[in-house]
């Protein structure tokens, strides 16, 4: 087992260097043995498999011998008389419950663990495993895309190129190109109608215009008119942006991320700088509103918690803030916080830390749980997303190269089916919404912008997305308490970087986000 978890560090390291936007001569030759390090893990995990088989029949047996031993004291104990208690002094024993949190089910009164079936899951379940999906490309950027953010029928992209395009989703045809960045874009966010209207007002402009801000590495946010293509407003942060988000409470609130950890807010109606917090160690990886609440998420795995608050010299307070021992992300791992969106009631965080599986944070109480969105260590979960109930987990498959996406039903986060493509490259973002007829409608990006329609079902077209059920998935939510392989690692990865790498004192991320941004 060492030599393939060699291989699957180094394939993930590949892959990393891979959406790097300069390589070295010594890392492209690295980059050259992909196909032979997966060969030889394919080799591997061939001689691995038949051994297991064997040992699986064996312990099998002995599982069944051990269950009839405990059946049949079971029945020894059952056949013993009840013993009786004093109907007054029961009365005084009180009834212990045990809290649940929001969203889970209650635990059965007769103590059984046991999987109920759901009716109303299976016929989702079923309704996914016949959906059928259309793909469309958008061809236009040059560079890796690395954002995207939907307004009605446009769907804007952000790109490493240093351009963000505005499509046409309806007919996957490209609009317009707003140029102006020095730098890639690392973030798009489209304010809500009401605070469109404010800004047209004290621009002039019609009060229906609608804007969409990016925030990129050359250190300033601009707004653009859709209607126009025009910037409108540029504000300059003094530091590179890696990650942006509006809060709509009250006046409004730009807030932007920097990869040095400080998270600063900019009034809507001034375009001012309200606020500047030192909020974590190392880079901010992601921000995501809900409310008047805020989350950021960070390359060292911490997750902090904002309530926006009435007060123009610091418009944010903390509320919580759970480091990587809590989360489980942290670089001693090498997994990070790459990406994070909350569930629809806005108590659960869901994060991508570049690993096999999605991590749940209860932000109220700081439990973690995870669920499994890879049925091996070899997975990579790039971005998380929600979108009709449903909660989305990208996946790249490093031994063989396999995209997929990974569906789950919320609240309670069961399996429902992968959408795979045969070829299709890595997402690394993503975005969707419900069209008006109720079909999804989604766009992901990364070396390749795509979007996703789903066709009718009681429609003939036949899908470009092949929908199948990993069994591996089927099993629920697990307890992030003890490190499993895929949490822990004790080799070091230091022996695929380039030496050519400025030494920081840090370990590489393995974070696709500070990957496409140096």
């Amino acid at each position: 087992m060492g030599e393939v978890r060699k291989l699957h560090k180094k394939l993930r390291q590949i892959e990393n260097l891979e959406i790097k936007p300069f390589l070295t001569q010594e890392e492209r030759e690295k980059i050259s043995r992909k196909v032979e390090l997966r060969s030889r893990l394919a080799e591997l995990l061939l001689q691995l498999s038949a051994p297991q088989q064997g040992q699986g029949t064996v312990g099998d047996e002995k599982e069944r011998m051990k269950r009839q031993v405990e059946d049949s004291l079971e029945v020894v104990v059952s056949q013993s008389p009840p013993a009786k208690v004093p109907r007054e002094s029961s009365d005084r024993v009180p009834s212990q419950r045990r809290e649940v949190a929001p969203g889970y089910p209650a635990e059965s009164q007769t103590g059984t663990s046991e999987p109920q079936e759901d009716p109303k899951h299976n016929c989702l379940r079923a309704s996914w495993e016949g959906a059928r999906f259309r793909l469309r490309l958008l061809e236009g950027h040059s560079d890796i895309v690395t954002c995207v953010v939907a307004v009605d029928n446009l769907v804007i992209s952000g790109s490493r190129d240093t351009t963000v395009k505005v499509w046409h989703v309806p007919t996957a045809s490209e609009q317009r190109n707003l140029g102006g960045h020095s730098g890639g874009i690392t973030g798009l966010l489209a304010p809500l109608p009401e605070y469109c209207r404010r800004l047209a007002k004290s621009l002039s402009l019609n009060e229906r215009e609608q804007f969409v801000l990016s925030g990129s590495v050359d250190c300033t946010i601009k707004i653009w008119a859709l209607s126009s293509g025009c910037c409108v407003k540029s504000i300059y942060t003094f530091n590179a942006i890696s990650a942006l988000c509006f809060v709509p409470d009250g006046e409004g609130l730009i807030v932007t991320g920097s990869d040095g950890g400080k998270v600063e807010v900019w009034s809507w109606d001034t375009m001012e700088n309200c606020q500047s917090i030192k909020a974590h160690e190392d880079s901010v990886t992601s921000l995501q509103s809900h409310g008047p609440l805020l989350f950021s998420g960070s390359a060292e795995g911490g997750v902090s918690v904002w309530e926006a608050q009435c007060s123009r010299a610091a418009p944010l307070r903390m509320l919580h803030q759970w480091s990587s021992a809590v989360t489980g992300c942290g670089r001693q791992n090498g997994a990070t916080v790459s990406q994070l969106t909350l569930s629809p009631r806005g108590d659960r965080v869901f994060l991508a830390n570049g690993r096999a599986s999605l991590k749940i944070l209860n932000w109220r109480t700081g439990s973690v749980s995870k669920v499994a969105n890879h049925s091996s260590v070899a997975g990579v979960t790039d971005c998380v997303s929600q979108t009709g109930g449903v909660l989305i987990g990208s996946c790249f498959d490093l031994a063989t190269g396999e995209s997929t996406l990974n569906l789950f039903s919320l609240p309670l986060c069961k399996y429902l089916v992968s959408l795979t493509c045969p070829e299709y490259p890595r997402i690394l973002c993503f975005t969707g919404w419900l069209t008006a007829s109720g079909c999804h409608r989604w766009v992901t990006g990364g070396r390749a912008l795509t979007v996703w329609e789903q066709l009718p079902a009681n429609g003939k077209q036949r899908g470009d997305v092949t929908a199948k059920r990993n069994s591996q998935l089927e099993a629920s939510l697990e307890e992030s308490g003890t490190d499993t392989e895929e949490d822990s690692d004790g080799e070091s990865e230091v022996d695929y970087v380039s030496h050519d790498a400025p030494a920081t004192g840090q370990e590489p991320s393995s974070s696709w986000v500070r990957c496409v941004l140096q």
